[in-house]
């Protein structure tokens, strides 16, 4: 989503004031909270903000209160709690590698030398193919993935990505579908009912 339209970007004509901690409690409760104290990220109101959001990127903080059936300030306070506690980490457009020509997904596990981890990270945040980097526990010490215009440029990609020292061993898996998308809203319902 571009900023002038994020639902707490400064300057957005829905963009309230925020309002005192009281605006962040759910009725009947703590902000947060739950009846059995197992969960305090976000609860039922937090868990259709996020929804809605997801759903309709482009809507604003007015329009939110509106379909939500709260005042502007409590969805306003929200999404500032939801922020500050990381459990939303940004409005940006979701942009699919395979519209922008890179249709090919894979894998890599890595191995590494041991002491050159900050190196090997330096180097892949520099390779733009580079969509991930996890490190990982098992038969390597990280994971990424990365995305080709087709399989012979996947190995061009491979070859950047290992084409330094402190990377000892790799293995790479072409992923063939992806059926279950990257997804969190089955998440978002679960811990908002928790």
């Amino acid at each position: 989503m571009p900023p002038d339209h994020s639902p707490s970007s400064p300057g957005s004509p829905n963009s309230p004031t925020p309002q005192g901690p009281s605006a962040t409690a759910p009725a009947g409760g703590t902000a947060g909270g739950t009846a059995g104290g197992t969960n305090d990220a976000i609860d039922a109101l937090d868990g259709r903000l996020i929804r809605l959001l997801a759903e309709e990127p482009r809507i604003g903080v007015l329009e939110c209160s509106r379909r939500l059936q709260v005042a502007r300030g409590t969805v306003q306070a929200r999404l500032d709690r939801l922020q500050a506690k990381g459990v939303i980490g940004g409005f940006g457009p979701e942009v699919d590698p395979a519209a922008l020509g890179y249709p090919v997904t894979a894998f890599a596990t890595l191995e590494i030398s041991q002491g050159q981890g900050a190196d090997v990270r330096a180097h892949l945040a520099s390779v733009p193919e580079v969509l991930e980097l996890h490190t990982i526990t098992g038969a390597g010490d990280m994971m990424v993935r990365i995305v080709a215009r087709s399989n012979a440029d996947l190995q061009r990609v491979i070859d950047r990505v290992v084409g330094f020292d402190g990377i000892v061993r790799s293995s790479t898996a072409i992923a063939l579908e992806n059926p279950v998308p990257y997804r969190i809203l089955p998440l978002v319902d679960q811990a908002a009912a928790e």
